[in-house]
């Protein structure tokens, strides 16, 4: 059985967000406040933790973690504050813009060429 894991996203003093996955929450976390991490977060202290959740096995954690790294800032804030609504609106824009991005470009070129 697989131990259980975490995926988080961390508010750096830059204001930025570092998302992260871990099987060891609290020492991760010290971790990154005592700057042992380097990197990305040792030159950003202090860090604080805006979100957890708990996964089943660590590979579910690394996924949570891949997708929310992809997540705009906007909607990264909207999961910190649980704000499921304006997750599930801010994923239909982007997949709105998506279609219609694709759409515009083709329907310009067909037939069109000379």
């Amino acid at each position: 059985m697989s131990k259980p894991s975490f995926s988080y996203p961390r508010a750096l003093a830059d204001r930025t967000f570092y998302v992260g996955h871990t099987d060891d929450l609290d020492k991760r976390i010290a971790e990154h406040m005592a700057g042992a991490l380097g990197g990305y977060t040792a030159k950003r202290l202090p860090v604080t933790l805006v979100w957890s959740e708990e996964f089943p096995s660590r590979y579910e954690a690394l996924s949570a973690e891949r997708q929310i790294k992809g997540w705009s800032r906007a909607k990264k804030m909207a999961l910190i504050r649980g704000d499921w609504l304006s997750i599930s609106a801010l994923a239909r824009n982007r997949q709105a813009e998506g279609r219609a991005s694709t759409s515009s470009a083709r329907t310009g070129e067909i037939g069109q060429r000379e």
